[in-house]
């Protein structure tokens, strides 16, 4: 059966509102999308339940998709802040997957244009087109020093140092295996991911003593079956969430994340981390195409693609620029 937007391709005309799918079909279309384009599960699920939630709105409202323009999106988030009171970095997040749900549609011919981009511009202050490149919280070499010595459980010590010495994503983090590690380069394999076009990382001796530390006392547990290098308290693997978690409660201890306020910057969260391990690098003095080689960023000019990195000597950088932190 030849779908709506394939029928207006193949004719070049706009189908009449009466053939036009139902929400439930376009929701089921835009998952089998975001599963084409390669976004995690985890990612899929948060963007259907924030759109649920849009939907669900409509709903309430007698309001209909197909007409859902700016000033719907408008009233949207204003019933989000005044009558749900939701945060400002949730709201964030909520429009976020509304503008990759109204992407679509757009590119399937289902809708004219994607509003949401203009409402995000102007009344979500802290819209940028990259995700990763909002205003964290950046904190200086003695306060990661404090943050993690501050930090008593062993594993969520471990957690904090990774991903700040590394500078790996969270869903880099709760992959990886007790396996992935070897110790004699001080190195670890990552799964394949698209966003990632390196997979090996390496760590530093204060890496290894923590890593060490916590994988003894993961070996002291019984009946673990797992072979995740994170676990939860069952013996399972550590989530996104419980990384999350971890590094909050860390932060929050000292006094570097603040749950109740809606300034990003006053928030500490895992990417955090990985933000403080490129600028320290870069303020180490490290080159610039060897800290992307290490965070695996993709290669956007042509000649980068043909700039091949020697392991050895991007090894030898990394531990000539990565803060000590006396850990």
């Amino acid at each position: 059966m030849m779908r709506t937007s394939d029928m207006e391709f193949e004719t070049g005309l706009r189908p009449s509102r009466e053939s036009l799918p139902d929400i439930n079909y376009l929701i089921e279309e835009y998952k089998d999308d975001c599963e084409r384009r390669g976004l995690t599960r985890e990612t899929i699920r948060r963007y259907l339940s924030s759109i649920g939630i849009f939907v669900q709105y409509l709903e309430d409202n007698k309001l209909d998709l197909y007409s859902s323009d700016r000033d719907i999106l408008r009233r949207f988030l204003d019933y989000l802040r005044r009558d749900r009171k939701i945060k400002q970095r949730t709201v964030e997040n909520y429009f976020a997957a509304l503008s990759s749900f109204y992407e679509f549609l757009e590119y399937e011919k289902y809708i004219d244009k994607n509003s949401v981009q203009s409402i995000r511009k102007r009344y979500i202050r802290r819209f940028k087109d990259n995700d990763e490149g909002q205003m964290r919280k950046l904190i200086s070499i003695e306060e990661m020093t404090h943050l993690i010595n501050s930090t008593m459980e062993s594993r969520d010590k471990a957690v904090i140092t990774l991903l700040a010495k590394t500078g790996i994503r969270r869903r880099e983090l709760i992959t990886l295996d007790v396996d992935d590690i070897d110790w004699v380069e001080q190195s670890i394999r990552l799964k394949p991911t698209p966003k990632r076009t390196n997979r090996i990382i390496f760590f530093d001796d204060e890496t290894a003593f923590i890593l060490k530390r916590w994988l003894r006392s993961r070996g002291s547990r019984s009946n673990i079956k797992s072979k995740a290098l994170f676990i939860n308290g069952v013996g399972n693997r550590l989530d996104r969430n419980g990384v999350y978690t971890a590094v909050t409660k860390a932060a929050e201890f000292v006094g570097l994340h603040d749950p109740t306020s809606d300034r990003m910057e006053d928030h500490f969260s895992p990417h955090c981390c990985r933000h403080w391990f490129t600028t320290h690098l870069r303020r180490a003095g490290m080159p610039r195409e060897f800290i992307q080689e290490l965070r695996g960023d993709v290669r956007k000019e042509a000649i980068d693609i043909y700039d091949h990195i020697d392991r050895k000597e991007l090894r030898e950088s990394y531990l000539a620029h990565i803060p000590q932190l006396g850990i």
